[in-house]
Parts: C-alpha cells; structure tokens; sequence
C-alpha cells in the first residue's frame, strides 16, 4: 500500500480489547500506541495475554503498529534525573514495542534546559540514547523514530535541518528514523500550505538525513499560523495547512510506503473523518 493510514488509539482496557476494537471502527490501516503513562516515568511489564493477541489482530488484519514514548524524555536535560529516567523510560518503549511487534518506537527530540548550549545537550543526548540504539539487535527490534517539536524554547530538533546534527550525534545508527509531524514542522516555520511548500521541505529533509529514514509520518493540520512555535493539531483540511499539502506529501517520493497516523481533535468521530479523507487525498 503506497501508504497505510490510521490513527493514535486509546489502550485503556487492554491492547488488543480496546486498540484493536478503536483502530476497526476508525477503519484505520495503523495504529499508534502508549505503552506506559505519556506523562509519567511508570514503566509497566505488559499483559503477555494482550499482547499476544494485539500481535495477532495485527497480523490478521494487515496492521503496522508504532508505539510513542512518553512526553517527559529529554535527552538534552540538565536535571540528572531527568536524564537517567528517560534512559529507563525510551529503553522500556524500545521493549514493549519488540513485544507487541511494533515497526518503530516515536520519541521527541526534547530540548536544552539549565541554559546549556545545543553543542552540549546533544553530546548529552548521544552519551545517552547510543548505548540505547546498539541495544537493538534482535531482527524484529523496532527503529527508534526521532520526532522534531514545533520550536519552543531551546529545542534541539524543530526544522528539517535540525535533523543533521542530531543524525550526527547519533553516528546516523543504521536503526534510526525520523517521525514528521506536520503540524510542528509547519510550527517550526516550514510553509507546507505554500505553493511547493511541502515539496521543498520533504526534499530538504530528504537531503538532510539520506534516502529512507522517513519512517513515520504524524498527520495534523495546525490550528497556529506558520511559525508560531506552538504545538495545537487540527482536524485535516480545518486547520491553516489544508488539505492540498497533504494531497502533496502523498504524492512525495520520499513518503512512499510510509505510514501516516492522525493526532487530531474530535474524538472517535473525528478521528474517523480524518482517516476516511486522508484516504481519499491518496486515490
């Protein structure tokens, strides 16, 4: 399929009882879960009856699955707990997504705290997160999926260019890829609603961390303008990207193959809607 389309989904109740059963009704193609609290540092063992019938319903119905690290991870933090406990909580998202046969584990980019240069925190962030990478040496170990933020305070990664450095600091380890989200990157000041807005920056990105890295894609639309450095998803085609570069990223070849999973607003019926037009800007 030129590119699967689904959804985050809810996991309350059980992976497979409630992700699989929210991803049939959106009708979706992928998912994306949590495996632990996303605003915590918890790392639960996992129900191996759930997922072993999560891996299954996947496999029955030709769904890929992605798992979001928790939002509190900062590599570049200047706190030490901070850090250490994003090392426990990344390499438990890393676990569980092997488990339950997840392609790729998401986590932010975070930023430089403690008034530290980018210089520092990403020698911080490579110190930390290169052990984690070569620790991924089983076959079906999932990629570790670098998403960028959209630009507030001393982000690490929020442009397309960003992503070099960080690459770097990260020896461009052979399982390593990048998320996009498309509302923080518009954020971040990436015009994607311009004309050739959204080419240009897939082919920048393309240029920045080589052909096939684009592992992941986060589709939302952006209630801000273009620049405003804040992070607010709108439903697809309501927001101030619109629909037409969507209907381009589609049609990128960079993005061949590569999953899109919506983050909006709306709830279910929403979320359904945006599946059902995603799907058609692909036809």
């Amino acid at each position: 399929m030129r590119n699967p389309v689904g959804g985050h989904v809810p996991v309350a109740g059980g992976l497979a009882r409630t992700g699989l059963g929210y991803a049939h009704e959106l009708k979706a193609e992928t998912l994306q879960v949590f495996v632990a609290n996303p605003r915590g540092w918890a790392t639960p063992p996992g129900n191996p009856a759930q997922d072993e019938a999560f891996r299954t319903g996947c496999a029955e119905d030709g769904l890929t699955a992605y798992v979001h690290a928790p939002y509190l991870i900062n590599f570049g933090s200047h706190t030490e707990a901070t850090a250490e406990r994003s090392v426990d909580s990344l390499r438990h998202s890393l676990r569980r997504g092997r488990e339950i046969g997840a392609l790729g584990v998401v986590v932010h980019t975070g930023s430089a705290t403690g008034g530290r240069s980018r210089e520092v925190a990403l020698a911080q962030a490579r110190e930390l997160m290169l052990p984690l990478l070569d620790e991924l040496t089983h076959d079906d170990d999932p990629f570790l999926l670098l998403e960028s933020t959209a630009g507030q305070g001393f982000s690490l990664c929020s442009r397309a260019e960003d992503f070099g450095p960080y690459f770097e600091a990260l020896d461009s380890h052979p399982r390593l890829g990048v998320c996009l989200d498309t509302c923080h990157i518009y954020a971040a000041g990436h015009d994607l609603a311009a004309p050739d807005g959204t080419t240009r920056t897939l082919d920048l990105l393309v240029e920045t961390v080589g052909e096939g890295r684009l592992k992941l894609i986060h589709a939302n639309d952006s209630q801000e303008t273009v620049g405003a450095h804040r992070d607010r998803h709108a439903n697809i085609g309501a927001g101030h990207i619109g629909e037409e570069p969507f209907r381009a990223l589609l049609r990128h070849p960079a993005t061949a193959g590569v999953p899109l999973i919506i983050e909006t607003p709306g709830g279910k019926e929403g979320h359904a809607a945006d599946v059902a037009l995603l799907k058609s800007l692909r036809q």
